[in-house]
C-alpha cells in the first residue's frame, strides 16, 4: 500500500450547548479556557475521541482508554509485547508498530519504557531501556471558541451508601458541576505526505479519519456531556497535490468564521483550491 499522495488540511466547526467539553482537573473540572476567556478543548482530548471513533470503525488502536479497550492488556507495554511478541524492542519495532496500529502510524508514538529486570527490585547493568520515537504525519490543534464563553456552575448533592448492607443512607456530599451554555468552537488539523512515507500512513487511512470527523461526539455521552449537547456542524477538507501549493497556515487562515454564534463562515480565495464541505453527522 502506497503512502499518502496528497497534502491534506482540515477544519472542524462544532457547537457546545449545556455541556462541559473538556474539564480542567487543576481548576475544579471547570471547562478549559484561555487567558482571554475563550473556551478550549485540548488536542489530547480531541485525539482521544478520534481514537475511540476509529476503534468503533474497526481500526486497531494502540492507546486505548480503560473503559473502551478491546483486549486484556494491562498496560501499553503489555499490549505492545502481546502484539509484537519477540520483535518488541528490536530494530523492527517501529515498522511493525506502524503496520499494526492505526494511531501509531497517524499520530506517532514514543515507546519510552524501561527494560524489565531479571529479578524483582534489581536493575540490569547498563540497562538503558527502550526509547523508540515515531513521528506521525497527522497533527491536530486544540479547539477554541469564537468568543469568550459563559461558564455556569451548579451546586449539587450526592448520596452514596458505601458501607453496611446498603439499608442505611449515606451522608450527602456537596459538589459542583460546570457547563458551557452555548458556544461554537473550531479546530484545525493537517496531514503531511513527507512524514507519511516514514510510517506508511496511506490515502485509505486519511479517508478513515475523514469518515469519523463528522461524528466525532457520537457514543461519547456522559453526565458532563449529555447526548446531543456536543455537535459537529461542518468539516472542511482541503486536498492539494504534494508537496502543496499553499502552506497549512495559509489554508487554515482562509476560513473566516462569523461571530454571530451560528457557526456560519466564509472562505477566502485560494487559487485552484476549494475545500470539500461535509455536514456533521
Amino acid at each position: 500500500m502506497s503512502s499518502l499522495q496528497n497534502k491534506i488540511d482540515f477544519a472542524v466547526v462544532l457547537r457546545v450547548k449545556h455541556a462541559n467539553p473538556n474539564g480542567d482537573p487543576l481548576n475544579g473540572n471547570r471547562p478549559r479556557t484561555d487567558y482571554n476567556g475563550n473556551g478550549e478543548i485540548s488536542d489530547v482530548c480531541l485525539k482521544r475521541k478520534l481514537r475511540d471513533r476509529l476503534m468503533e470503525a474497526g481500526q486497531k488502536i494502540f492507546v486505548q482508554s480503560d473503559d473502551r479497550k478491546n483486549d486484556d492488556a494491562k498496560s501499553l507495554r503489555d499490549r505492545a509485547e502481546k502484539a509484537l511478541g519477540g520483535k518488541f524492542g528490536s530494530a523492527d519495532t517501529a515498522r511493525l508498530a506502524n503496520e499494526t496500529w492505526f494511531d501509531v502510524r497517524a499520530f506517532g508514538q514514543l515507546f519510552a519504557l524501561p527494560k524489565k529486570s531479571k529479578s524483582k527490585g534489581a536493575e540490569e547493568e547498563g540497562d538503558t531501556g527502550i526509547s523508540i520515537p515515531i513521528r506521525g504525519p497527522v497533527t491536530v490543534q486544540s479547539a477554541f471558541s469564537l468568543k469568550p464563553v459563559d461558564v455556569t456552575s451548579t451546586q449539587i448533592t450526592k448520596s452514596v451508601s458505601g458501607e453496611g448492607d446498603g439499608t442505611k443512607r449515606g451522608s450527602d456530599t456537596m459538589g459542583m458541576k460546570h457547563r458551557v451554555d452555548d458556544a461554537v468552537y473550531v479546530f484545525y488539523g493537517s496531514m503531511n505526505p513527507q512524514l507519511a512515507v516514514r510510517t506508511g500512513f496511506s490515502d485509505e487511512d486519511a479517508e478513515a479519519i475523514k469518515a469519523v470527523l463528522p461524528k466525532l461526539f457520537e457514543n461519547d455521552a456522559s453526565s458532563a456531556r449529555p447526548e446531543g449537547s456536543m455537535e459537529v456542524l461542518k468539516v472542511l477538507w482541503w486536498k492539494q497535490p504534494k508537496p502543496g501549493k499553499y502552506s497549512s497556515a495559509k489554508v487554515h487562515a482562509s476560513l473566516h468564521m462569523n461571530e454571530d454564534g451560528s457557526g456560519s463562515y466564509t472562505l477566502g480565495a485560494l487559487d485552484g483550491l476549494t475545500p470539500e464541505e461535509i455536514p456533521g453527522f
